[in-house]
């Protein structure tokens, strides 16, 4: 049976205990037959199957949703080792945020491996395909110090611009390199030959990488509507092109003199049909 009577009616614990049970009558009371006592239950609880959970938010005003999932995780090993039969998760947008930041780390690796198997494959020399890649840690270190140096996070989008500024790098790497071992073969000396190289593609390389930085410049400003969310791919694509720039015209060559110093000059082909030329015959 439920009997229920309006809270601004029932002040105290005696009031409740004197309601009467029967109509028109002070006796019996409620206490006469019940015992009354005070406990504590849920007003609310959800549940996530037969499993209860407790949901507990907070105000991440003035910081970013990264900052606040480190810190929320800091918070939950401070508690120490939970209680048997409790779990804690961290769910909603900080879980998606983990797992989109997780895909495109394994997709920018992925992306590097597959770049160094194509050149090693071209090249047919595992040193040519790692010169060419040198020019990668100077863009994340471009993007990392453009980002930090503009207060942007590092979101979905700069990560999109580090994978942005990567492929152009390592297109510049490439025009550097294949005219570095041309000459090589021609010079029989690879530093006079990375030097070279590097002189003859000065001009396309700094016409590519001003052209897109300069395309870039107002997506870094924040102009427009939703200008601050696209605002950190262009600051990855600017510091990301600017620093490999620099590497692939000042870095990349002494990579390749070292690298190449010692390499033959017949032709290495594992093509049992490729004619060899002339000029790749050792000379005597």
């Amino acid at each position: 049976m439920q009997v229920q009577i309006p809270e601004y009616v029932m002040n105290t614990m005696d009031e409740l205990r004197e309601i009467p049970l029967v109509k028109g009558q002070s006796s019996p009371t409620l206490g006469d037959i019940a015992e009354f006592k005070v406990t504590r239950v849920p007003g609310e609880y959800d549940r996530s199957g037969p499993r209860r959970f407790l949901t507990v938010s907070a105000n991440i005003h003035q910081t970013d949703l990264g900052r606040a999932t480190t810190a929320v995780n800091e918070a939950l090993k401070s508690l120490g080792p939970v209680p048997r039969g409790m779990v804690t998760e961290v769910k909603g947008m900080s879980s998606l945020l983990t797992e989109t930041l997780a895909s495109l780390q394994s997709g920018l690796l992925f992306a590097v491996l597959v770049i160094f198997l194509l050149l090693a494959a071209n090249y047919q020399s595992m040193k040519l395909a790692v010169t060419v890649l040198c020019t990668i840690p100077a863009v994340i270190a471009g993007s990392l110090g453009l980002l930090l140096l503009t207060g942007a996070t590092l979101n979905l989008q700069s990560y999109m611009g580090m994978i942005m500024s990567t492929g152009v790098s390592v297109a510049n790497a490439i025009l550097i390199v294949t005219n570095a071992e041309n000459l090589r073969l021609e010079y029989r000396d690879a530093s006079k030959a990375a030097v070279t190289a590097a002189s003859i593609r000065l001009r396309p390389i700094l016409m590519t990488s001003f052209a897109m930085i300069a395309g870039m410049i107002p997506m870094a400003s924040g102009m427009g509507e939703a200008g601050e969310q696209s605002a950190p791919l262009g600051c990855a694509v600017i510091g990301g092109l600017a620093a490999s720039t620099v590497a692939a015209l000042f870095v990349l060559p002494h990579v390749f003199a070292r690298l190449q110093k010692k390499a033959k000059y017949h032709s290495l082909s594992l093509m049992p049909l490729q004619k060899k030329s002339a000029k790749l015959q050792p000379q005597r």
